[in-house]
């Protein structure tokens, strides 16, 4: 089976490198050392110290993991600065007639989503609805729940 393409910008690609350059250089030697540590200290059935740091040490390994697969599958795509159109790297008012209410959200590579802050997926429901759609247009977003409109009040 082919390894599914992320999309990304140069930008983030970039960001994924040199965290996971801390990751392996700086973060893993450091808890190496913590494990060596706990372990000086005798009995590892009940050795917290020496838990927990075995504990991160599977989180940092996982995220090395996870991180080294973004940058093997990554596809980096060159970030538009056009504002004719919705595309990766947008902010995009839209305007909810259900809700009524409007939103502002960032379009962006799976692997910048931040929901709290408004940077949503391209692959998201509401991202590819909106991609390469203008000023204006309407979109009609399907999701779960049902489907619903937003209309395109402005992109910068």
């Amino acid at each position: 089976m082919a390894e599914q393409r992320i999309v990304m910008t140069k930008r983030n690609y970039e960001s994924l490198k040199q965290e996971l350059e801390y990751l392996v250089k700086v973060k893993r030697p450091e808890i190496i050392e913590r494990i060596a540590e706990a372990r000086s200290h005798g009995d590892l059935s009940e050795n917290a110290e020496y838990d927990a740091a075995r504990e991160e040490q599977r989180s940092n390994e996982g995220k090395i993991a996870e991180i080294e697969y973004k940058i093997k599958n990554a596809d980096i795509r060159e970030e538009d600065t056009s504002k004719g159109y919705v595309h990766l790297g947008s902010v995009v008012t839209v305007y909810d007639e259900d809700m009524e209410e409007s939103d502002v959200y960032t379009i962006v590579s799976i692997t910048e989503v931040d929901a709290m802050a408004g940077k949503i997926s391209v692959e998201s429901p509401v991202g590819a609805a909106l991609l390469r759609k203008k000023v204006g247009d309407s979109v009609k977003v399907e999701c779960p729940e049902g489907a619903y409109t937003l209309k395109i009040l402005e992109i910068n």
